[in-house]
Formats: structure tokens, C-alpha cells, sequence
């Protein structure tokens, strides 16, 4: 069986700055995989280098069998199966949700206008905003627009979604909304690889928790264990922080 995603010895420098050390790293189809870490850590590079939007310094990344830092992949058709999930919503503000949605299909997939809005309220139904088709990004609340960015990235027919820390620009009581549609996409199969502060999802989404700090992978296993019963440290230490901020 291909792997989702395979990373072999991936690094990243920044300059004298070294993000990403020697990262290895599998995700198998079907499994939701949630990478957590303290900030600075090389979560979000990571996510970045899996589809080419930051170039590693050395390494390999294999996305269902193919070389995406082979220099002569055709990033974009590798790109056509991964669906991406940012901090902020990036949603063009003269387009409406609808059009937000069906505008990639259209250009990239090259659908028809009636496809693409089939697939588009389908879409938009699917993850709860279905009557805010004609609404425009700034008459939505933040968890309604970034359940308009998941629909958009859906509706390109993903075989995996990445998802960088999706609810962190979110006030507190919309994070469950945007949660309960990930946990949906789990439930249905999807390949998923998130980077979240969300531990309670990861803890009960994930097939497994990888936790990172200073570019290296710390540990890496279910839930249960890495959560639940850490081995190291710094996994304690980074736990015991943001599940008890107080010190309680």
C-alpha cells in the first residue's frame, strides 16, 4: 500500500535558523495524524514543506507515491490532490461564499460554471453553511468563513487535507463548529494531517499525536500515549502547560 504522505530526513534552515532537523515521518490513508508543539517548533514549515509551499533544504517528501521534492515533479497536479487549510481564511472579500468556492474548481479543474456550483453548495451544505451561499467573508463570523475555506479545499476532491492550526485566529465559542466538521471529515475516511492547540480533538480524533519541538520529532504515537502517558520531558512539560495554564 502507497503511503499518504512519506518524509525521509526532511530539513529546513532559515538562514543560520534551522526549522525543520532530520524529520521522518509517515501518514497512511484514512489516518488523521495531529502535530502539536510548543510555537516555533516547525509545525507549521512542516505542513508547508508536505506540498511545496516552502522549499526544504534537504530531504525527501512522497505525496501517494510521488516525489513532490523531486525537482521535476509537477508540483501543481501533485497540489490538485492535497487540500489546505490555513490560519487565515484567505477568502477573496468581492466574492461571495459560493463564488469562493466554485472559483478553483473552475480555473484549475476547469469545471463548468454549473458543475462547480453544484459541488459547491453541496459543499457549503455539508459543512453547515449551506444558507450562506450569497454572503459575503465580512458578513460572516470567522468560524463561518473558515468553514467556507474547508468547503472550498473539499471541493477540489482532495485525497488528503492539510490543516494548519485552522481554529488559533478564532474567538473561543466558534473553535467547536469548525472542530465538529473535521471530526466529520475523520469519521468519513479522509487522509488528515493537523497541526492544532486543540488537544481535546487530538486527543480524541487522532489515530496519532506527534509531538515536536525545536525542528525534531519528540514522540510520535496514539493518542493515549503521547497525551495521555508521556514519555519525555518536554512532552510533559509542553502538556502540563496548556493543559493546566493555571498551574492547577
Amino acid at each position: 500500500m502507497t503511503h499518504a504522505i512519506e518524509i525521509k530526513d526532511l530539513h529546513k534552515h532559515f538562514g543560520a535558523n534551522k526549522v525543520l532537523v532530520g524529520i521522518d515521518m509517515l501518514v497512511e490513508p484514512g489516518q488523521v495524524v495531529c502535530v502539536i508543539g510548543p510555537s516555533g517548533s516547525g509545525k507549521s514549515t512542516l505542513l508547508r514543506c508536505v506540498n511545496l509551499l516552502e522549499e526544504p533544504t534537504k530531504g525527501h517528501v512522497h505525496v501517494e507515491g510521488i516525489e513532490v521534492t523531486d525537482p521535476d515533479v509537477d508540483i501543481d497536479a501533485v497540489r490538485r490532490r492535497i487540500g489546505m487549510v490555513f490560519q487565515q481564511f484567505n477568502l477573496f472579500p468581492h466574492m461571495t461564499a459560493l463564488q469562493n468556492v466554485m472559483i478553483a474548481q473552475q480555473r484549475v479543474l476547469k469545471r463548468s460554471k454549473r458543475d462547480a456550483e453544484v459541488v459547491a453548495r453541496e459543499n457549503l451544505e455539508k459543512v453547515g453553511v449551506g444558507d450562506k451561499c450569497d454572503s459575503f467573508p465580512a458578513q460572516l463570523s470567522g468560524g463561518q468563513q473558515q468553514r467556507v475555506a474547508i468547503a472550498r479545499a473539499l471541493a477540489m476532491n482532495p485525497d488528503l487535507m492539510l490543516f494548519d492550526e485552522p481554529t488559533s485566529a478564532l474567538d473561543p465559542e466558534l473553535v467547536g463548529d469548525v472542530l465538529a466538521v473535521m471530526r466529520k471529515l475523520a469519521e468519513e475516511g479522509m487522509t488528515m494531517l493537523v497541526v492544532t492547540h486543540e488537544m481535546g480533538f487530538a486527543r480524541e480524533v487522532a489515530d496519532r499525536v506527534v509531538f515536536m519541538d525545536g525542528g525534531v520529532i519528540v514522540e510520535d504515537g496514539p493518542p493515549s500515549q503521547v497525551i495521555g502517558d508521556p514519555q519525555h520531558e518536554r512532552t510533559r512539560s509542553f502538556l502540563a502547560r496548556v493543559l493546566h495554564p493555571e498551574g492547577g
